[in-house]
């Protein structure tokens, strides 16, 4: 029962950080434990306690008497992850470099197919989804659950923004050409050079965001 109560914690959890990730829920709006329990078909109990970790990791603000309201992301929290992504990144692919399997190295190099065909074919939501994957693979190569878990949460964090960039066709193109090098040197366990490239993706990524107002992009709803 225990482990039940667990995992329900748990999918509440990520649904209600999923919604504020994605724009259902704006900035400054108020999150209402019934109202969330109703539309998910659960007590209040497990989206009172979903909330206060949520506010734990700052996404959410309780205020005394008031209630819970949505800090989400900012436009400089959404800086100070590309930057510290792109260190951890460098390091994921050093560490894959050494530790992949096989099979994920299969995996990755399917995404970067992929990527490529429908980016040609202009499936931007598609090319989204083997951006998302090519990421995921990377941490689960690098062979921590530690830098894994943490690259996986930035990544959410800032889905949005990403989105909106990889689906402009010259970054598009861009970043598949910046994956094909880091799999590249994973596949010649070049640690070095993994680390340098996949490095330096985060970074190029961080430049392209000075062609966008970030406040905008996440004030969007789906």
């Amino acid at each position: 029962m225990a482990g039940t109560e667990k995992s329900l914690r748990g999918q509440v959890f990520d649904k209600i950080r999923s919604d504020i990730l994605n724009g259902k829920y704006k900035r400054g709006e108020e999150l209402v434990e019934s109202s969330i329990g109703k539309e998910l078909g659960i007590s209040r109990t497990p989206v009172r306690e979903a909330i206060r970790q949520l506010e734990l990791e700052g996404l959410v603000q309780l205020v005394p008497n008031k209630g819970a309201f949505v800090t989400g992301i900012s436009e400089k929290d959404v800086r100070d992850i590309y930057l510290i992504r792109a260190r951890l990144e460098g390091l994921a692919a050093r560490m894959a470099a050494k530790n992949i399997t096989p099979e994920l190295l299969d995996a990755m190099e399917e995404t970067v197919v992929l990527s490529e065909y429908h980016a040609k074919k202009e499936h931007y939501e598609q090319v989204c989804e083997m951006d998302s994957k090519f990421h995921k693979l990377l941490y689960k190569a690098s062979g921590s659950r530690i830098l894994e878990h943490t690259l996986t949460d930035f990544h959410q964090y800032v889905q949005r923004v990403r989105m909106a960039s990889i689906m402009k066709k010259r970054r598009m193109e861009k970043s598949n050409d910046e994956h094909d090098a880091i799999l590249t040197a994973i596949r010649e366990h070049d640690e070095e050079k993994a680390e340098l490239v996949a490095t330096r993706h985060i970074s190029n990524t961080v430049e392209n965001l000075k062609n966008y107002d970030l406040d905008s992009v996440l004030s969007k709803g789906e």
